[in-house]
């Protein structure tokens, strides 16, 4: 009895599927340890950034919302600013952040209950190290221009992770009024100033941060002056003026 061989063409598609099926395997691989591919092979991680990771100072902040060339809000209000602030991790981690948990807002939200915080420009009395600058905030009672530390108009603050490597606190704020301008664009910069008077907390932004170089402006430059716990992270976006 004679045999059939299979023709080059069956050889060459079964050799075909081979390949498909070994990619799709070693793409479902990655992806079930959390990382993709790129088209060169390489690994790469789809979170923009770990949530154990510190960087190389002891605290680190990351800018979640606004994005790099947002358009953001209404009329100048109702954007929104999400940060994730990471400290060392444990007991100590956490008390070191000077966090209490807030959800908080203005007139009959303003520290009330059931977590309490105030509500105002200046020092965050729930996150008192975070400083949070706009390069347009406008000047007039109670704010004092593009150096208002606006930390403390945060409406909610609380704990998203604990461990004993990193403290993360997450921290929000819808904005209420046009305070930076209308149909601008604007630069958000971020930064949690360091332990300045040594009493184990990061509890030491300013209401204010001053134009510490005379050029002008308040910037990355002027808040490492003040010294930090953490890198300055920034994002240029623009504020919608129109419905």
């Amino acid at each position: 009895m004679s045999v059939r061989r299979p023709t080059t063409t069956a050889l060459r598609v079964g050799l075909a599927a081979a390949v498909v099926l070994t990619t799709a395997a070693t793409g479902a691989g990655l992806a079930a340890a959390g990382g993709t591919t790129d088209s060169t092979g390489s690994k790469s991680d789809s979170a923009s950034e770990n949530r154990d990771q510190q960087s190389d100072t002891p605290v680190s902040v990351q800018i979640v919302s606004p994005h790099r060339g947002d358009n953001a809000g209404i009329g100048g209000a109702a954007w929104i600013v999400d940060l994730a602030v990471r400290y060392p991790g444990g007991p100590a981690g956490r008390t070191a952040s000077g966090f209490s948990p807030q959800l908080t807002g203005p007139a009959l939200h303003n520290n009330t209950p059931p977590f309490p915080g105030t509500f105002s420009t200046g020092r965050d009395d729930r996150l008192p190290g975070l400083v949070v600058l706009t390069s347009t905030t406008k000047t007039g009672a109670p704010f004092s221009g593009p150096g208002t530390n606006l930390a403390n108009l945060f409406n909610v603050t609380g704990l998203a992770n604990s461990t004993d490597s990193v403290t993360e606190i997450r921290d929000n704020w819808i904005v209420g009024a046009a305070i930076a301008g209308k149909d601008v664009t604007t630069v958000l910069t971020v930064a949690v100033v360091a332990d300045l008077n040594g009493n184990g907390i990061y509890d030491d932004a300013p209401a204010v941060v001053p134009d510490a170089n005379g050029d002008g402006r308040i910037d990355a430059t002027d808040l490492e002056a003040l010294g930090l716990a953490s890198q300055v992270q920034t994002v240029t976006f623009r504020i919608n003026g129109g419905a």
